[in-house]
């Protein structure tokens, strides 16, 4: 049994699904006290208690304290079992992050999986679904896992009702990988998503985006959804390498003009692009754990973020690995090496 402490390091959600999953993969239980102790709103909010009910569904596993607001949690589990599952957070919360709990274990399971979750789509402080499907699965394909995400239907704060599937195939032994540089640039494009509101909102994110990076028209896709569950707004920016795909994104809220919008999501891309690593803040922070799963790998990054800190530790208490980061030729590496625990 692994004792954990959520308060520690970012002290946010990522410890809950991290410990989730590599629970499920190892066969290893754990407790888990003061959840999410540094946000807000301690404890679990419905999304994190829909990923744990769906770690327990998948794995059979036992748990105790499982409902919202509960601050502390064990998870016992037992064998990771493919098959075709559905969830539904009945709130706006994050689909994608359930989706990131679910996704590496079911690469361990008995047989092929067909997972939908239904919830929110794109929302604020969780990665969009294009995130998991561009950037993330791409990694994990680079690994040798077979993934496919796809987008049934948007979902937006506060009406949620977005539908996300992802088709899991087994693969029990991940392939190490490097990615220390990103290549030549191969794609780039912005995509500004109205749901049920004025089309002239997204353009003017639209707008702003072609005149601070110089994109032309073609670069500039505005998508108009009519037939979504409540009004929603997404900005995305995708930046396609040789060797690495990143999405920048923002959510749109009425107390926020497009134009900020906007400039958040340029902001972001442009300090990226300002710097010499192949991966991007979030990417780096969730492709640790299935280089971990494969026992190694190395990539260079833009910046060491708490989130990816506490994220490393969690992972170095399931798994054997040791992960590392140093600065070499002016840039930051992560290191991840077999250990013993």
């Amino acid at each position: 049994m692994i004792d954990l402490d959520g308060s520690q390091g970012e002290g946010g959600g990522q410890i809950l699904r991290t410990s989730l999953t590599l629970s499920m993969i190892t066969g290893t239980p754990f407790r888990v006290k003061n959840i999410r102790a540094n946000r807000a709103k301690p404890g679990l909010m419905r999304q994190h208690l829909v990923a744990v009910q769906a770690a327990a569904e998948v794995c059979g596993a036992d748990v105790s304290h499982a409902d919202v607001g509960s601050q502390s949690l064990e998870f016992r589990p037992g064998p990771i079992r493919g098959g075709d599952y559905r969830f539904d957070i009945g709130t706006a919360g994050s689909s994608t992050l359930v989706l990131q709990t679910l996704l590496p274990a079911l690469l361990y399971g008995d047989k092929p999986s067909a997972v939908t979750v239904i919830g929110g789509t794109h929302n604020p402080m969780a990665p969009p679904v294009q995130f998991l499907k561009r950037a993330y699965g791409r990694v994990l394909a680079q690994m040798g896992a077979t993934v496919e995400i796809h987008l049934k239907r948007f979902g937006f704060y506060p009406a949620g009702g977005g539908e996300v599937l992802a088709e899991v195939t087994p693969c029990p032994q991940l392939r190490v990988i490097e990615i220390m540089e990103r290549g030549p640039q191969r794609e780039r494009y912005a995509e500004a998503v109205l749901s049920n509101l004025p089309p002239s909102i997204g353009q003017r994110e639209l707008d702003i985006v072609g005149a601070r990076l110089g994109w032309p028209d073609d670069h500039l896709r505005l998508i108009h959804l009519t037939e979504q569950h409540g009004p929603g707004n997404a900005l995305m920016i995708t930046v396609e390498y040789e060797h690495v795909t990143e999405v920048f994104s923002a959510i749109g809220d009425k107390r926020v003009r497009a134009e900020a919008v906007a400039d958040a999501v340029v902001n972001e891309l442009k300090d990226y692009l300002d710097s010499t690593g192949a991966l991007g803040e979030h990417l780096a922070d969730q492709v640790m754990l299935p280089m971990a799963l494969a026992g190694g790998g190395r990539f260079t990054l833009h910046r060491v973020s708490q989130h990816a800190l506490t994220n490393a530790d969690v992972i170095g208490r399931f798994v054997p690995v040791k992960i590392g980061f140093e600065q070499s030729d002016g840039r930051c590496v992560c290191i991840v090496e077999k250990s013993s625990l």
